[in-house]
């Protein structure tokens, strides 16, 4: 055999070897490891608008300040998607027998963004600051807290004294906490004018990192108390208008955008790089009845009313699907829903029986009885959707004889000249992010229809009175979920309003982001309940069970 040839014949067979060997080794490996998540990545969100004050305390309940609170502050407690409470900052709590002493024991190992420790002064001064007669924040916050006794024991104990038992208080212990070191000596009155507002300092998450008028940066906190999560930093930019974030997310400027319209989605579910998280949220949307007109006095004629309104039609056509049909003012994603109460599915021949049965005959198109005719007005504020809502509901009331005024205010004179001093026949309405204790008293029992009260429609029943004040003065969650399952029953056969439906929140996110989870939620800015679970980079793990390449 020539020489050259017995050479080339051992450098194919030894290049041959060395492909298979390659070859095994690159099975071995992928065979052996798993791609796992990595800390590192820039998340980035397009916000339409900018946030005003990021304490706490003061940011507006709703807009794009609330974004931020959750990543930069904690509370005593948390509270899951579920409703279920669970400790934050507190390592453990006891409550006494009568359900009206709390005592909570502080984590010791817990420090402000600054360095601070945090102590048990930090919750003192934040429930005072909310009991001050000078407090600056919403009335609402306030009014929670008002009547609760605080008291230090020691520096990682705080006792909470109730007038009486309030089964719902432990998620107020969800509120943000704020720094004692930093604030204690701006007199109350002064915070909504201190610098803290604009790069405040907590214990949550992620922390300031810049500040200004574009965009707010938020680093990973490397000594936060809870999971880490695995995005270095979190970037949120601000735009003029939804437009313009949209924008933004189509040219990859930004990687998230939320708070979309039912008009977004169509051109955002055809972009591939995209995926739409849609979560219920903790809202109803409802048409109040002024229960002191004769007409709406009538149960049959209430019943009537939501027999002729195709709810489901509402949601497809104008919220685009986003949205549920609503029959009962406890949301279902709560522990006390209770999801065999009577139902009112759109049956207008339902709606026309039943105002027979009540003695309303139609004369001329309108529905009349002893000489009053079935009409009123219907009013809501000047939003796009609920505009069409109202108009839609008029056309659809006037083919069972009734006639509808669709009426159409500013949101502010809305709220200010009809629904607080109930002077409206009817009134669309949004009831939004509720707490997630499913405690409606305040909107639904009879005490609350004065004009400080939320029971806007003069909802009175003894009965539903009755299983309100045991529900909340009862700790013991079976109990209170018979009780609440009770009352629903006996608010859905009442209807003493057209409940419509429960709007979802809607966020697009690019899939270069993995490991998303959304909902449901209390607000939008429950979105981020989950980051620590949301990551970008990513590494191969190797497992541990060794395999064998035959």
């Amino acid at each position: 055999m020539p020489t050259s040839t017995w050479k080339g014949q051992v450098i194919i067979a030894l290049v041959g070897s060395l492909a298979v060997v390659a070859l095994v080794g690159y099975f071995a490996f992928n065979t052996a490891t798993q791609t796992v998540p990595a800390p590192g990545g820039t998340f980035v969100e397009g916000l339409a608008g900018s946030p005003t004050n990021l304490n706490p305390l003061l940011a507006p309940l709703y807009g794009v300040d609330q974004d931020f609170i959750p990543l930069l502050f904690s509370g005593l407690t948390k509270v899951t998607g579920k409703g279920d409470i669970l400790p934050d900052l507190a390592e453990s709590w006891t409550i006494s027998p009568d359900g009206r002493s709390y005592v909570f024991q502080l984590r010791k190992d817990i420090k402000w963004h600054d360095g601070a420790p945090f102590t048990a002064d930090d919750v003192i001064y934040t429930v005072r600051a909310l009991q001050h007669p000078d407090y600056p924040g919403p009335p609402d916050l306030a009014r929670l807290w008002r009547n609760v006794a605080v008291e230090q024991n020691g520096d990682f104990a705080v006792k909470f004294t109730l007038k009486d038992t309030f089964a719902p208080f432990l998620e107020y212990t969800s509120i943000a906490l704020l720094p004692a070191h930093l604030l204690t000596a701006i007199p109350v009155k002064e915070l909504a004018t201190t610098q803290f507002n604009a790069q405040p300092v907590g214990t949550g998450m992620y922390r300031i990192k810049e500040v200004s008028a574009k965009n707010i940066i938020l680093d990973a906190n490397p000594n936060y108390h809870g999971a880490r999560p695995f995005l270095a930093r979190l970037q949120f930019k601000f735009y003029i208008n939804g437009n313009a974030a949209l924008n933004a997310l189509a040219q990859g400027e930004v990687m998230a955008v939320g708070r979309l319209s039912p008009g977004d989605l169509p051109k955002l579910r055809e972009n591939p790089r995209l995926t739409i998280y849609s979560s219920p949220l903790s809202s109803y949307a409802v048409i109040f009845l002024n229960l002191k007109m004769p007409f709406f006095q009538d149960r049959l004629v209430r019943q009537a009313l939501i027999y002729a309104i195709d709810r489901q039609k509402l949601i497809d056509v104008i919220l685009g699907g986003q949205g549920q049909k609503a029959d009962s003012p406890i949301l279902p994603s709560s522990w006390a829903y209770n999801p065999r109460v009577k139902r009112y599915d759109y049956n207008p021949d339902q709606a026309k029986a039943l105002l027979d049965k009540a003695g309303w005959k139609v004369t001329n198109g309108v529905r009349e009885k002893d000489g009053i005719k079935l009409e009123f007005t219907l009013r809501t504020n000047d939003d796009g959707i609920r505009t069409r809502i109202i108009q839609e509901v008029s056309r659809e009331l006037t083919e069972v004889g009734v006639k509808v005024d669709p009426q159409v205010s500013p949101a502010a004179e809305l709220v200010r000249e009809y629904l607080m001093p109930r002077r409206f026949d009817a009134l669309l309405y949004m009831w939004a992010n509720l707490p997630s204790d499913p405690d409606p008293y305040e909107m639904w029992h009879s005490s609350q229809t004065g004009e400080d009260g939320l029971n806007f429609c003069f909802f009175a029943n003894r009965q539903a009175d009755e299983l309100l004040e045991n529900a909340r003065r009862t700790l013991d969650r079976a109990e209170r979920t018979k009780m609440y399952q009770e009352f629903q029953e006996t608010f859905a056969e009442e209807a003493p309003v057209i409940l419509l439906y429960y709007p979802m929140h809607s966020y697009a996110v690019n899939k270069e982001v993995k490991g998303v989870q959304v909902g449901p939620l209390t607000s939008p800015s429950d979105r981020f309940r989950q980051i620590d679970q949301w990551y970008i980079a990513t590494q191969k793990k190797i497992l541990t069970e060794k395999v064998k390449v035959r």
